[in-house]
């Protein structure tokens, strides 16, 4: 994991790369919060998970949880061992239609809230990439930003009592607000919840134009499937799941 560093090239130069993109982008990015939650069972069916991924993809990746989604998902179970985890994918449209990552936001909290809820042992782990880590990070927003107008699909951030089920989350390539400018206006920051910001693990390879600043490298915001960044987020998640099942 790599921290933002200053930019070597100027505001001017990468707007107008990255504007030429735009047309055959990637990724994307939109802002909202999630739904309203339902109460926590105190029973655990046989049929849970003992962790349970909630992963949404990129922009433009096929259902399901994408490329770097998988990678994050095959490492976990290697440094966990033992049953292999549960997995669902956000189910969201992942295109250039920036608003509708909403559908993302509600659906990823409606099914942390279900998983709360009906397997309240299960060790949660939401995670996204690129646009996915924007539905992510939202998921986990403390409250509804001012002035934001919410679709009818959410009713406002997910219930305090939910966060102790989510044991981590792991992003990549998360959008910095210099993307999200671009994309859409109307995106608030990406602001970890305090709930979840020290179980939380952010990717950003040096060079990944969508979260590091100045950063004009396309293949680098690609390669966090293959380049030991999901294997580095993996053994941060599963550290916080053992810490997790030993409380």
């Amino acid at each position: 994991m790599t921290a933002n560093t200053a930019a070597t090239s100027t505001p001017t130069s990468r707007t107008t790369h990255w504007r030429r993109w735009l047309a055959a982008a990637t990724l994307g990015a939109a802002a909202l919060v999630g739904p309203q939650a339902a109460g926590v069972a105190s029973a655990q069916d046989a049929s849970c998970s003992a962790v349970e991924v909630v992963f949404a993809r990129g922009t433009f990746e096929a259902p399901g949880v994408g490329a770097t989604g998988q990678a994050f998902i095959d490492s976990l179970n290697a440094q966990l061992g033992g049953a292999p985890v549960g997995v669902y994918a956000v189910d969201y449209p992942a295109s250039l239609d920036f608003q509708a990552a909403a559908q993302g936001v509600a659906d990823a909290s409606n099914k942390v809230e279900q998983l709360a809820a009906s397997c309240p042992d299960t060790k949660i782990v939401l995670g996204g990439y690129s646009q996915g880590a924007a539905v992510a990070g939202y998921t986990t927003f403390d409250a509804v930003p001012a002035g934001l107008a919410l679709p009818d699909s959410i009713t406002g951030p997910m219930p305090p009592s939910v966060a102790k089920h989510v044991a981590a989350v792991a992003l990549f390539g998360t959008p910095d607000q210099w993307f999200l400018n671009l994309v859409d206006r109307s995106a608030p920051p990406i602001t970890i919840g305090h709930l979840y910001a020290a179980k939380t693990v952010q990717e950003c390879n040096v060079g990944d134009p969508v979260c590091y600043a100045g950063g004009l490298d396309r293949s680098a915001h690609s390669a966090y499937k293959d380049n030991g960044t999901a294997d580095q987020a993996a053994a941060f998640v599963a550290k916080q799941i053992n810490s997790a099942s030993a409380a």
